[in-house]
Order: C-alpha cells, then sequence, then structure tokens
C-alpha cells in the first residue's frame, strides 16, 4: 500500500506544522524560543530528508498551469516577508523555497523544515479568490520564517537534529501501515510527541499574526484570510478521522474567525472583487486533476453548473472547463471538443485575457493529447514577434517540438529553456523537456547531462549519479564536436558533486 504524498499522519503533522485546524491568537504571544538548537544547514538537511521521499511519491505532481498559479501568488509573499525583516537574506540563501504540489483531496497545506511547503490540489480546488490561496501561503511561509521547527527544539532538548529526521523519516516509511505509525508513536516519544503537539498552539498563533501582515503588506486583501478560515471550518469534518488525530486537536473556532474579523475592521478594504474566471478555471484544473477514478471524472462531465440560471458567470466557465478536462482524461475527444466549444464561447464575450490564455492552454492540451503537434505551435506562438514565451506554453511547445520533424525554431526554443534552467536550476520538469529536446536535435551528451541535472532537482541523488556516469561513458566514447568540450567538463563536476552526496546519504543511513 503506498504512502499517501501529501498525509502526514500525526507525527509529522507536528514536525511539519500542518494548517488546517489552528485556535486564534491571544493578544501577547508567549515566547518561543530563538532556535539556536539547530544550524540553518540541518534544518535544511532535515527538510531535504523528508522531500526527497515526496519527490519520489506517485502523488507528487508538476503541472505548468498551476505551478505557474501557486508560483505568481507566492513570489510577493516572499518579497513582502523580507522587506518586513521576517526574511533575513541569510535565510533567503540556505532555505529551498520551493513548494511541492499532491494529487490529495483534502483541504490543507503545510510547511517542512528548510522552506519546503506542501499544497494539496484539494485545497486550490475550493479557494474562490487568488487572496484566499495567498492566505494559506502566506501562513505556511511564516511557518518557515519564524523557523518554528527550530524553535520547538529549544524545549525539547533531547529531540536532536538526528532524531527529529528519523522520527520524520520513520513516520514516512509507518504511514504504509497505521499499526507501524501507532507502534512508532507510543514507543519512547510519547511524552515528547505531547509536548510537541501542545506547544505547535503557539505556532500557529504566531504563524496567524505574521501571515496576515504579509498578506497585507504584499498587496492582497486580508478578508481572504477570513473566508478561507471559514472554507477550513467546513473542511474539518471531511479531513478528521482516525487516521488524523492531530486535525481533531486543532478545531477551527469562531473566536479565531472573529479575531480576524476584528483586525479586518481595522482595515479600509476595498469593495468585493468580482468572480474571477480564470482563478475558477485554475480550481477546476485542480479538481479534476486530484482524482483518479472515472466516475469521478464523469461527474464532473455532468456538473449541473454548466447551464444552471443559478450559477455565475464564473461558476460556469469553471465547470464547463472541468467537464473539457474530464472528457479528455476520459479519452473522450468528441466530447471534449463540444465542451471547449462551449467554454471558448463564454470566455470571449469577457473580454478577460488571462482566462482567454487558459482556454488556448487547454486548446493546446487537447491537440496534443489528439497528436496535432502542429497545432500546438501555432496556438501557444507568441503574438508578436521577439515575445517570450511564459513557462507553461514553453514547456507545451518544446514537447510538441520532440514529435515533430526537425525545424527552425528548435534552437530558439532550446536557447530560451537554458535560460530557464540556469534561473531556476532546481526546475526538474524544465530540465527533463530539455533533455527530450536535446536528444531529438542530435546532442546526445548535453542531452544526458540535462536528466542529470532533473534527477538532481528532485534530489535523486542515485539517479543524478547513473546519467551522469552515462554522460561521462559517451564523452570518452564519442568524437566531441563544438560545444561538448565544455558539457563533458561540467559533467565531471557535476559527477563529483554528486558522488559526495551519495556518499554523505549513505553514512547517514
Amino acid at each position: 500500500m503506498k504512502h499517501k504524498f501529501f498525509r502526514p499522519p500525526l507525527l509529522l503533522s507536528v514536525l511539519a506544522a500542518t494548517l488546517c485546524l489552528q485556535p486564534a491568537w491571544p493578544q501577547v504571544l508567549p515566547t518561543l524560543g530563538h532556535g539556536e538548537s539547530i544550524s540553518l544547514g540541518a534544518e535544511r538537511q532535515l527538510g531535504d530528508r523528508i522531500a526527497r521521499e515526496l519527490y519520489r511519491d506517485p502523488d507528487f505532481l508538476e503541472d505548468p498551469v498551476l505551478d505557474e498559479y501557486i508560483q505568481r501568488l507566492w513570489v510577493p509573499l516572499v518579497k513582502a516577508a523580507a522587506a518586513r525583516g521576517e526574511l533575513s537574506p541569510d535565510l533567503q540563501e540556505r532555505f529551498a523555497w520551493r513548494i511541492l504540489l499532491g494529487r490529495d483531496r483534502s483541504v490543507n497545506a503545510f510547511a517542512l523544515p528548510g522552506g519546503y511547503l506542501g499544497v494539496h490540489l484539494g485545497l486550490i480546488a475550493v479557494v474562490t479568490s487568488n487572496d484566499e490561496l495567498a492566505s494559506v501561503l502566506a501562513h505556511e511561509l511564516s511557518h518557515v520564517t519564524q523557523r518554528h521547527i527550530a524553535r520547538s527544539m529549544d524545549d525539547q532538548s533531547k529531540m536532536t537534529p538526528w532524531v527529529i529526521g528519523s522520527m520524520i523519516l520513520g513516520v514516512l516509511a509507518a504511514s504504509k501501515s497505521a499499526q507501524g505509525a501507532q507502534a512508532l508513536i507510543v514507543g519512547g516519544q510519547a511524552a515528547a510527541v505531547q509536548s510537541q503537539l501542545s506547544y505547535s498552539r503557539d505556532m500557529e498563533r504566531e504563524a496567524d499574526r505574521v501571515g496576515y501582515s504579509i498578506l497585507s503588506d504584499a498587496g492582497y486583501d486580508t478578508r481572504g484570510f477570513v473566508s478561507m478560515f471559514a472554507k477550513l471550518q467546513q473542511a474539518a469534518g471531511m479531513n478528521d478521522n482516525s487516521a488524523y488525530p492531530y486535525l481533531r486537536s486543532h478545531p477551527l473556532t469562531t473566536e479565531r474567525i472573529a479575531d480576524m474579523q476584528a483586525r479586518q475592521q481595522l482595515n479600509n478594504a476595498a469593495s468585493p472583487v468580482a468572480p474571477d474566471l480564470t482563478q475558477s478555471m485554475l480550481a477546476a484544473r485542480a479538481r479534476v486533476m486530484s482524482h483518479h477514478n472515472v466516475d469521478a471524472l464523469k461527474a464532473w462531465t455532468q456538473d449541473s453548473k454548466i447551464n444552471s440560471p443559478q450559477a455565475t458567470p464564473a461558476q460556469q466557465v469553471g465547470a464547463l472547463y472541468a467537464a473539457t478536462l474530464a472528457h479528455l482524461q476520459l479519452g473522450d475527444a468528441a466530447s471534449a471538443e463540444r465542451s471547449l466549444q462551449h467554454l471558448e464561447r463564454r470566455v470571449q464575450a469577457s473580454d478577460a485575457e488571462p482566462a482567454k490564455r487558459l482556454v488556448r492552454l487547454l486548446k493546446a492540451e487537447m491537440a496534443a493529447r489528439q497528436e496535432r503537434f502542429g497545432a500546438v505551435l501555432s496556438l501557444l506562438q507568441p503574438s508578436s514577434p521577439g515575445t517570450a514565451l511564459a513557462r507553461p506554453e514553453l514547456i507545451a511547445t518544446a514537447q510538441a517540438l520532440v514529435r515533430l520533424p526537425p525545424q527552425p525554431m528548435r534552437n530558439e526554443v532550446i536557447g530560451t529553456l537554458r535560460e530557464l534552467v540556469q534561473q531556476a536550476p532546481q526546475d526538474a520538469q524544465a530540465w527533463n523537456t530539455l533533455a527530450s529536446l536535446l536528444a531529438a536535435q542530435g546532442m546526445a551528451l548535453a542531452s544526458l547531462r540535462a536528466e542529470g541535472e532533473a534527477q538532481m532537482a528532485r534530489m535523486d541523488w542515485t539517479g543524478a549519479l547513473d546519467r551522469f556516469r552515462a554522460a561521462q561513458d559517451w564523452a570518452r566514447n564519442h568524437r566531441l564536436v563544438a560545444g561538448d568540450h565544455i558539457e563533458a567538463s561540467i559533467v565531471d563536476t557535476r559527477l563529483r558533486h554528486v558522488q559526495a552526496l551519495v556518499r554523505e546519504m549513505q553514512t547517514q543511513r
């Protein structure tokens, strides 16, 4: 039985500071310590160890459209946290600052040591505004900036970084067995766990307080916090079952919502924003992609909101987007095409360019499923020459070019992908896409190196070692052409680096 990607049981929930069910903060916050018992480097190592497991889980998701959505909301929050002094330059440099998406229908997100955040598709699926989702990200960002894992260890001197790391990895393994998880909790750490559980309430209050200020400074409507709390309160019953005792210990209360409303009255908030067609389609995408079974997909194709006169335009557009994507997942091309035509007519009448862009991306996705790769290029061509492709368009265009005969634009797209991975070396999907395109172009050495970099980005050191060795062997056994000498030199350096990482990983076992 596989473990669910973003369903941390009790111990991991305590250490990962799950957001869903926390109480309101008090007027005076208690002293939580200063995080001196664990260095930034040690905390990052803890996060790396957990993230390696999450990257390998089948429920880990790389989706260019949803990844872009999350990053668009995330970047202003990080800038605001830095401007407020909550995020120090050292913390910015040393921590990972990566958000991992998981195919989980529960309404949840969590923070991990070292600057890793997890977001469930179930959370994206229920938000009705950018401000609501941004409020969750601000809360989780604050867990990291305040170093809550390290600060809790100040009060638990026996819980060394090694013990914490072993507990987290043990929980990830035990999550495949409820009996194993229960045995882990009972065996020796019960008192420490209970202490951490009580302590985490104060941390949640601090994350709320700091997150609220970050959200405001980043330019979001802080009413997103209030409306998000209402959604979390509704979701509490759905998330709560015998597998999640931690959730029951953190009930959302009317006091917490009232506290947020009181803070809101101090702000001169803008008028309510009309429902957003773009956000509605993104939420619909998350809803469909979080479901694996045929019955659930069929249900999205028959959503009553599609033709309901009571539904708002945003609800209708979201329902049509979900129906189109569900038809695609079910392999019903004719029905997907009909649904897409209805969606396109509704969106074209709205004058919302971001919404029209999402429809184009969906049309390109459909064309790729039907192996009409030339149509993908036509749909995603920049509106004016010299305009750079955004990441979702770039990934889709490159994937189409791999399946088409050689074209002049291949070199241009390869250059753009190389610029992207240079700016974001942890973008594993971009590295993989680049590797495929380089291979199609006959650039074998560069392709093998890109495959290795993709494995490095996912922290699969043994996989990276295999790819870099394959690249080194290729360089030894083939005549190198222009540019290959530089690639071969980079491969040698990266191979030595990953060998050191593998040795370090083996000594930690």
